[in-house]
C-alpha cells in the first residue's frame, strides 16, 4: 500500500507530486533541489553548496520513515552543465559510506527553478 512521506523540514513540492512515496520496504523520493526549507529560496555557493543543502533535505524526509541515507540503495543526479560532475562527486563521499548507493548521472538541459543539479533517491527500509 502506497503512502505518502511530508515533511516541513524540507522544501514543499512545487508541483502536484508528493516529497516521497512509501510502499512496503522501498521509499521512493522525488527529485530534491537544493532550497533552504526555512528560507524557501535556493541556496548560495553553487553546485557544491546546492548538493549540500539537497542531502539535507533527502535526510529530512528519510527520517519521517525512520531511515537514514545509509538505506539508499539508489541514486539519480541531474545536473545542468556536467562539468560540475567532478564538484559533486567531491561532496558525495561526505554522506556515504561503502558500499556506495548505485548511481546514475545525467547532463540535462534545464532544470527547475534553474538550479544547477537536481538528485533523486530510492531506499530500502
Amino acid at each position: 500500500m502506497k503512502k505518502e512521506i511530508s515533511t516541513a523540514n524540507a522544501p514543499s513540492a512545487i508541483g502536484p507530486y508528493s516529497q516521497g512515496i512509501k510502499n512496503g520496504n522501498m521509499i521512493f523520493l522525488s527529485g530534491q533541489l537544493g532550497i533552504n526549507p526555512r528560507t524557501k529560496e535556493l541556496v548560495s555557493g553553487g553546485v557544491e553548496a546546492e548538493t549540500h543543502q539537497i542531502f539535507k533535505n533527502i535526510q529530512s524526509i528519510l527520517k519521517e520513515e525512520e531511515a537514514s541515507l545509509d538505506n539508499i540503495v539508489k541514486v539519480t543526479v541531474l545536473l545542468k552543465d556536467m562539468g560540475d560532475f567532478k564538484k559533486v562527486n567531491e561532496v558525495y563521499p561526505q554522506y556515504f559510506n561503502k558500499p556506495y548507493p548505485a548511481r546514475s548521472a545525467f547532463a540535462v538541459r534545464e532544470l527547475p527553478l534553474s538550479v544547477s543539479i537536481e538528485i533523486e533517491v530510492i531506499a530500502m527500509k
